[in-house]
């Protein structure tokens, strides 16, 4: 679905990542991970085509970023953004089917089945009695889960989300995280997203791309990758795993004096 090849990010004169040979499947669930400053989001933006690589390229569907027109790669792949804000006072509704956009080709009207989707995104979402709201008023939670609406809306088989739990709280923490993992299974869409939930990243992630932030990175599947030696590496903090059934449970551990 997507892949970096020799990918190098770079913020200023700090080297983020180096040389990044990386495929992602379809129906494949990644969770990236790193302390803060590793270059999560910096990688994020780079995979959706708002920033440009520093060395190296990243394909979709073994075709070149830089040569997918706009309009065919919103069609394809959907962004997430870690924050946003709103600066004009557009409904719920209005919100949602503004992701429809790349499905009209020179029309600028929604016809049945774009709000057919986005009624079904809100839905998805649990802000459908919110439709006629303004934006500008919800809550962060709510804000949140209406841009994830927004991007159920825009039908893309490849997501991208930078912190997609951000500013949720626990009960839909988890239907979010749980309902991403089902697109993956089920209609295998292909997710990437960076999360700092441990825990949660790993009960729903088929796979997992640590970034240490000095160039380093390590890829591979939970199981592989989801080490406690791994993880205390390159969140730079001792990490403990706790089992609990078929549950694993990732907690700091004391600092070493």
């Amino acid at each position: 679905m997507i892949a970096t090849h020799q990918l190098r990010l770079a913020m200023g004169k700090r080297t983020l990542v180096e040389q990044l040979d990386w495929q992602v499947g379809d129906g494949e669930c990644w969770s990236v991970i790193g302390r803060n400053g590793a270059g999560k989001s910096t990688l994020l933006r780079t995979l959706a085509g708002l920033r440009d690589a520093d060395g190296g390229h990243v394909s979709i569907d073994r075709r070149a970023l830089a040569d997918w027109p706009l309009q065919e790669l919103a069609r394809k792949r959907a962004f997430l953004a870690q924050a946003r804000n709103d600066a004009f006072s557009y409904s719920v509704i209005e919100t949602v089917l503004s992701a429809r956009h790349p499905y009209h080709d020179n029309r600028y009207w929604e016809n049945s089945d774009d709000h057919q989707a986005a009624l079904a995104a809100l839905a998805a979402m649990e802000v459908d009695h919110l439709a006629a709201r303004d934006v500008r008023t919800l809550s962060g939670g709510e804000r949140q889960r209406v841009a994830i609406a927004a991007m159920l809306a825009q039908d893309t088989p490849l997501l991208l989300l930078d912190e997609p739990a951000n500013a949720l709280d626990l009960a839909h923490q988890v239907s979010v995280m749980s309902l991403l993992s089902k697109l993956c299974r089920e209609q295998r869409k292909t997710v990437v997203m960076v999360g700092h939930d441990l825990t949660l990243a790993h009960s729903v992630s088929s796979h997992a791309l640590l970034l240490m932030g000095d160039g380093r990175w390590l890829a591979g599947t939970t199981a592989d990758v989801m080490q406690p030696a791994l993880l205390s590496e390159y969140l730079d903090h001792p990490i403990e795993i706790v089992r609990h059934g078929e549950r694993s449970i990732f907690i700091p551990g004391s600092p070493q004096a």
